[in-house]
C-alpha cells in the first residue's frame, strides 16, 4: 500500500469527509486553508440530490466550484453503478472509501443461497455501498449515520446495524464504531452520530484490545465503566434481517464496539478529553455582516417563545377531527452562547419562526437567527465554504446534512499513528 490514501467519497453533499481528511489548499481561496489529517487524496466522489432536479444539485455545485479536481459525479449513484458493472464507465481503484448514508429500512430481501450476492430493498442506499465495496475492494471505509442506527428498529431492536455489520463481515472487514458526540471532544456543537470504520486487512490484536486502543479509541479517548459484552451475529444478513433484536426491549449494540469475523465485543464509554471545549459564542460574526433579515421583529416574539416553550394542550386532528393532548418541554431561549450549540438541522434556514432554528439574543436586546456563515463554523467548515449562489435556506440545508469535519479529521490522525501512513 502507498503511503497516500486515495479515497472515494460517496454522498458528498459539500466535502465534509474530504476536508476533514484531505485538508484543504487551493490557491484559489488561501481564506480557506484547512490542515490535513494525513497524506490522503480524494480521487473520485459523487452527489446527488433526488428527485434529480438541477435547482436541488445546490450542494453538488458548491462541491465542484470548490474543488477543482477530481470532477464531481452529480448523477444517481445506483446508476453510476450500474455503468461500472456493465464497463461504461471507469471508477478509479482505490484504498478507502467514506459517506454518510441516510438512516432507513436496511431489510435483506432474499437470503444467500438464493441470489448471486446481498440484496436488499430497492432505494436503500447501503446497498449501494455495498456494491461500491464488491466492486472496488478498498482496504478501509469510514461511513457516518445518525446514533438511532444503532437501536433500530423499535420491532427489532438493533437489527439494523446487525446487518450491516454482518454485510462488512461478509466483504472480509473487521469493524470498529464510536457514537461521538462532537461538543465532548472540543467541538462548538453538541452533534451525536454513530463513526462506522473499517479494515480489511488482518490483525493479531484481540477484540478488547481493538475496542480499547484501535483507531477509533485513539480518535476518542474514553474511560469504560463497565466489562464489554460479547455476542455474535448469523452469517448471513438475510437470518439476522429476520431475526435479530425480536423480543429485545434494548437493543444489544452499545456506544462503542468491534466486530471480526461476525463476534461482537461492545460496551458503553464515558469521554476523557482534556483539551479546549468550544461554544456557539465561538462562530458568531461581526454583527455587521448580518443582514437585516436575520433579526427578529419585536411584533414576532411572542411566536418564537410560543414554540420554544413547553406545552400541555387540547389538539384537534384537521384531518379526522380527534382531539388529543399534545406534550412537549420547553427548549432554552435564546440559545446560550457561552455553551456548544444544539444540533444544526436542515430547516433551520428562513425567515419563519421554528421551535429548532437556533436564536441568539443581542447585548442591546435584539434577537436574531444564526447567518449562513455561523452555519458553517458550528459544521468545522470555512466560514462562507456555502456561499456559492445558494440561498439562505439552500445554505442551511448543506449544513444540516453535512458532518463535523473535526471528526473524520481525528480518525484520519488516528490511522496515520496506528498505520505508520
Amino acid at each position: 500500500m502507498s503511503n497516500t490514501i486515495h479515497l472515494a467519497e460517496l454522498f458528498a453533499g459539500v466535502g465534509g469527509f474530504r476536508l476533514g481528511l484531505e485538508g484543504y489548499h487551493d490557491s484559489r481561496y488561501p481564506q480557506f486553508a484547512m490542515e490535513a489529517a494525513g497524506s490522503f487524496k480524494t480521487v473520485w466522489a459523487n452527489q446527488w440530490e433526488p428527485q434529480g432536479s438541477p435547482a436541488r444539485q445546490f450542494a453538488a455545485r458548491c462541491y465542484s466550484e470548490r474543488f477543482s479536481e477530481p470532477e464531481l459525479i452529480n448523477k444517481d449513484i445506483a446508476i453510476v453503478l450500474d455503468e461500472a458493472e456493465h464497463g461504461e464507465r471507469t471508477i478509479p481503484d482505490v484504498e478507502m472509501v467514506v459517506g454518510g448514508f441516510p438512516c432507513q429500512d436496511y431489510s435483506v430481501a432474499r437470503p444467500l443461497s438464493q441470489a448471486s450476492g446481498i440484496d436488499g430493498k430497492k432505494g436503500v442506499l447501503w446497498w449501494e455501498i455495498c456494491r461500491f465495496l464488491e466492486l472496488k475492494h478498498p482496504r478501509f471505509a469510514l461511513f457516518e449515520n445518525v446514533d438511532r442506527l444503532l437501536k433500530s428498529p423499535a420491532r427489532q431492536r438493533g437489527r439494523d446495524f446487525a446487518i450491516i455489520l454482518s454485510c462488512l463481515a461478509s466483504y472480509g472487514y473487521t469493524v470498529e464504531w464510536r457514537v461521538v458526540n462532537s461538543a465532548a471532544y472540543g467541538f462548538s456543537q453538541r452533534r451525536k452520530r454513530v463513526y462506522i470504520f473499517c479494515d480489511r486487512k488482518d490483525t493479531e490484536q484481540s477484540l478488547e484490545d481493538l475496542l480499547r486502543d484501535g483507531v477509533m479509541a485513539r480518535a476518542f479517548p474514553a474511560t469504560w465503566p463497565n466489562e464489554p459484552s460479547a455476542f455474535s451475529l448469523a452469517a448471513d444478513p438475510y437470518e439476522n434481517s429476520e431475526r435479530f433484536g425480536t423480543g429485545c426491549k434494548v437493543s444489544p449494540f452499545k456506544a462503542a464496539g468491534v466486530m471480526r469475523d461476525k463476534q461482537v465485543l461492545t460496551a458503553d464509554f464515558e469521554e476523557a478529553f482534556d483539551g479546549p471545549f468550544g461554544c456557539l459564542g465561538d462562530v458568531l460574526v461581526p454583527e455587521s455582516d448580518v443582514p437585516p433579515e436575520f433579526y427578529i421583529e419585536p411584533s414576532k416574539l411572542d411566536k418564537w417563545r410560543y414554540l420554544k416553550g413547553s406545552k400541555h394542550e387540547e389538539r384537534v386532528n384537521k384531518r379526522t377531527g380527534f382531539t388529543y393532548t399534545y406534550s412537549e418541554g420547553a427548549m432554552a431561549f435564546p440559545d446560550p452562547v457561552n455553551k456548544p450549540s444544539r444540533t444544526i438541522l436542515t430547516g433551520e434556514g428562513g425567515r419563519g419562526a421554528s421551535r429548532f432554528k437556533h436564536v441568539i439574543e443581542l447585548p442591546d436586546g435584539r434577537f436574531r437567527r444564526l447567518v449562513p456563515d455561523e452555519l458553517d463554523q458550528l459544521q468545522g467548515f470555512p466560514r462562507g465554504w456555502t456561499n456559492t449562489g445558494m440561498t439562505d435556506m439552500q445554505r442551511a440545508f448543506c449544513m444540516g446534512n453535512a458532518l463535523v469535519t473535526g471528526i473524520p479529521h481525528r480518525i484520519g490522525k488516528a490511522m496515520v499513528e496506528v498505520y505508520g501512513l
